[in-house]
């Protein structure tokens, strides 16, 4: 990941005008990827900050808010024009990612408005979906695709996961897929955590149903980001979890493609 920009004064953004202040927000990091955060190569931010506790998060340093530094839409939007030329080839975008993009939902929504009309990018939006009710009707016309975590069907698994509950995820996907709009789900295959089949046939089921899902990645639990938590002094609960085999893989995505899904 690429080090933050300083924070720089610049001239107003279109919503921090209205408020005659620069529209600002804590971001751990940038960088571009391929293959991961959305199609094409992107230019990601990471924002800090997440109300989730996910037991597997390989990016645990973006938990807490005050892990970012504060920096300004204007130097976000600068920084990742450098790079549109080569995006727009590679046919990629902007995604923003955490932590919890929608934990900062005025400076999101800024962020997507300015990638998607001022630098002409595709725009993604990584998200738990459990703080959808804070993405408005603005915000969501600017994004073109939502990269949205459902981490378990079973309620009780998903809140021993994430600490948190699972319907605010499902009323968000249900409103995505009301308004349209273009969704990938992911679901972390994790042993004797998440793998059950009836729990991985809930998920299927209902990503199934939704009729907007154009994509599902199946992905295989693994252990890069425990150092991660041993750093932070923070216990990794999943160090003895084993990574799931080929054909767990395999048996997990044949039941998204059973509900007519293309699972990768």
């Amino acid at each position: 990941m690429a080090p933050l920009l300083a924070h720089s004064p610049a001239p107003a953004t279109p919503v921090g005008a209205a408020s005659r202040r620069p529209i600002s927000g804590s971001v751990h990091s940038w960088d571009l990827s391929t293959g991961v955060d959305g199609p094409g190569t992107r230019f990601v931010t990471f924002l800090a900050g997440c109300p989730l506790s996910c037991l597997y998060c390989h990016n645990p340093d973006t938990m807490r808010m005050r892990s970012g530094t504060r920096v300004a839409a204007d130097d976000m939007v600068a920084e990742a024009a450098k790079y549109t030329a080569f995006i727009r080839a590679a046919g990629g975008g902007a995604t923003v990612s955490g932590g919890e993009p929608l934990l900062q939902p005025v400076f999101t929504g800024e962020l997507f408005h300015r990638f998607k009309h001022e630098l002409g990018l595709h725009t993604a939006l990584d998200t738990s979906g459990f703080l959808g009710a804070r993405a408005n009707e603005a915000m969501l016309r600017d994004v073109d695709l939502v990269l949205l975590d459902i981490k378990s069907w079973d309620r009780e698994t998903y809140r021993k996961v994430a600490g948190r509950p699972l319907e605010p995820t499902l009323d968000f996907a249900r409103r995505l897929a009301d308004l349209g709009k273009e969704v990938h789900v992911r679901f972390v295959l994790v042993p004797g955590l998440t793998d059950a089949p009836d729990n991985v046939e809930g998920v299927a089921a209902f990503a199934g149903g939704l009729g907007n899902v154009s994509r599902v990645d199946v992905l295989p639990f693994h252990k890069l980001g425990a150092s991660k938590w041993e750093e932070l002094g923070m216990p990794f609960t999943l160090h003895d979890t084993p990574s799931p085999s080929p054909e767990q893989v395999a048996a997990a995505r044949a039941r998204f493609e059973a509900h007519g899904l293309y699972a990768v």
